[in-house]
């Protein structure tokens, strides 16, 4: 993390209008908390595009014990950033969180609180102190702004007590969060479904009156992305055929990532989840919530689950493309926090590997999916779970009933709702949110040993690639390795040996270089496999020499399946007439044209 960074001096600050090439009417500030309520705010900020008359800026209250990324998200954003005291200090006609930490009540402007998940539904205890007194203003930026008053005020303070016994506070929305001297300390309360409000209404009735129905922004902007399925799957390295599962965990230890909850059920999962599941017929993936991600540290969350990465698990960016993975995904493994919840109201099979039911409001929509939602059995076989899911799953009539009242409208919504706060007219153009940007290329860097199980009969080969196989397999079984295996002695046992790059690579030689020297080098290896694109590959065999394999136009596989196929074959004692040949690859519940030709 940086040092406190000095207050600016552009475009506030003390003589600020010395140096601003502009004048603005209004200043919005930007308030974030951690890297979770930060990607929420995201997902708004394109409701202040292109309006001239408006101001963005940006700070951190540095409440959150979440610090990390934040950095990093502020130098994509680009925004002049406030140190917090400055913030409390700068006048300003909105300010937007995401979260209810830090001194909020302090702010001097109207402020706007959304949610930073799936609605209002987890406990969580009361917030410490902050101040806000209201106060008066002119129509200059800043203005309708609240001074902070002699006396502190807290959240909490002066609330109702919920009632002798009363259970835990749900988050964000019950008087310990949303009151301070027994009235709201915010000026708008954004809620995305009426079933809220009829909570809110039971539990904090002072509130009601500053709530705001503006629907789900972040559902939204999935719902648009909708018809990009396809391109999201591949940008995953999802080949037809291929089931993406995706892994899911909400932070805290009762979750899915988590070592609490009486069962710490992710370590002997995951080595399972490479060797019960095939290659080629399973793509995994793993979304984990930011809290995790930056609590941890990238780097130690990557060590954690590194044999798993080796063996085909994708790490999934938790801040810009965890919602592309969920709209590209078959099923989802998850746990009680939002995005399983989000995952099921795009119709998604979802198995739950952790409930953490006492962590809800049992009153939440959330905690009624959690009681109904199938069981993951951590101890059983992974693969029958998986496809019970998947044959026996059943999408509700409206599975998003209770995600947002508003499917498609909330841009409009809350625009509306923050340019009513700022005392300002609407631009004339269209509210519309960001679409959701398609990730970079991922495709699986599987370096694990593969255990290739094979059935030869004429020229079509079923094939079934994983990192173990059950004892009661039938066919044939050769060890197919990458170069860059952990365990060079691997590389002694391989049958097949594999590796990828550019057929021009100087470092590597190209193919025919890159094949000689690992037959040379490994003498019990049998065929060397260099996989120049996502369809071809050039294969040297010991004993029948070099061939170049390509798919045809119906095929969709791996091709380091297609080598291990050819293989296969060839130890079947069939041979490469001069002509070339073309293999049928069965994996994946699919047949795979290759055409092998001599290179």
């Amino acid at each position: 993390m940086r040092a406190e960074p000095l207050p600016i001096r552009v475009p506030v600050g003390r003589e600020s209008g010395r140096w601003t090439s502009r004048t603005v009417q209004r200043r919005v500030l930007v308030v974030v908390h951690n890297a979770t309520s930060a990607g929420r705010l995201l997902d708004v900020l394109s409701l202040f595009h292109d309006d001239f008359r408006v101001q963005l800026l940006v700070t951190s209250t540095g409440s959150s014990a979440f610090q990390g990324g934040l950095d990093e998200l502020f130098d994509g954003l680009a925004l002049p950033v406030l140190p917090w005291e400055q913030a409390l200090s700068t006048p300003v006609d909105l300010a937007v969180s995401a979260s209810f930490g830090g001194q909020l009540p302090l702010i001097q402007g109207k402020l706007s609180i959304i949610s930073h998940g799936v609605g209002y539904t987890k406990k969580l205890a009361e917030p410490g102190a902050g101040s806000r007194e209201p106060g008066a203003g002119s129509r200059e930026p800043g203005a309708g702004s609240r001074e902070p008053g002699a006396g502190s005020r807290e959240p909490g303070a002066g609330s109702r007590e919920p009632g002798a016994g009363s259970r835990e506070p749900t988050f964000g929305l019950s008087p310990e969060w949303l009151l301070a001297d027994g009235k709201p300390f915010m000026d708008g309360l954004v809620l995305s479904h009426p079933e809220q409000l009829e909570r809110l209404c039971r539990v904090c009735p002072e509130a009601v009156d500053i709530s705001v129905l503006a629907g789900d922004p972040c559902f939204d902007r999935m719902l648009a992305a909708r018809p990009y399925r396809d391109r999201f799957r591949r940008a995953l390295g999802v080949r037809r055929g291929q089931r993406l599962v995706v892994l899911n965990s909400t932070w805290n230890p009762e979750g899915f990532f988590g070592s609490g909850g009486g069962h710490d059920v992710l370590p002997g999962l995951l080595p399972r989840l490479t060797a019960e599941l095939p290659a080629d017929d399973y793509r995994p993936a793993a979304v984990l919530h930011p809290n995790i991600w930056y609590g941890h540290g990238p780097g130690q969350v990557r060590a954690w689950l590194d044999r798993a990465r080796r063996g085909g698990l994708a790490l999934v960016d938790p801040a810009h493309a965890w919602r592309q993975a969920l709209l590209a995904a078959d099923a989802v493994i998850g746990d009680f926090g939002a995005v399983s919840y989000y995952a099921s109201a795009l119709g998604v099979p979802v198995l739950l590997a952790a409930t953490g039911q006492e962590r809800l409001d049992p009153e939440t929509p959330l905690a009624a999916f959690v009681r109904d939602a199938p069981r993951l059995d951590p101890h059983g076989p992974l693969r029958p779970q998986i496809e019970q899911l998947l044959s026996g799953h059943r999408p509700a009539a409206d599975p998003a009933e209770f995600v947002t009242s508003a499917p498609g409208a909330s841009a409009a919504l809350l625009r509306r709702h923050f340019y009513t706060l700022m005392d300002l007219p609407e631009p004339a153009a269209p509210a519309l949110l960001e679409p959701l940007p398609l990730p970079p290329y991922d495709p699986p860097h599987r370096t694990a040993p593969l255990r290739v199980l094979t059935r030869v009969s004429g020229t079509d080969i079923v094939i079934e690639r994983s990192t173990g196989l059950p004892y009661d397999a039938k066919g044939d079984v050769h060890l197919a390795v990458h170069e860059d295996t952990r365990d060079p002695g691997d590389l002694e046992l391989a049958d097949v040996i594999v590796r990828a790059g550019s057929a021009d690579d100087p470092r590597l030689g190209g193919p025919g270089v890159w094949t000689a020297e690992i037959l040379g080098r490994h003498p019990h290896c049998r065929v060397a496999a260099y996989v120049s694109g996502p369809d071809d590959c050039t294969v040297r065999s010991r004993r029948h020499g070099l061939f170049r394999l390509s798919a045809g136009p119906d095929a969709d596989a791996d091709p380091a399946a297609y080598a291990s196929s050819l293989h296969a074959w060839l130890a079947d004692g069939q041979s490469v007439p001069p002509g070339g040949v073309t293999l049928r690859v069965h994996t994946a519940e699919g047949v795979h044209p290759v055409t092998v030709a001599e290179a």
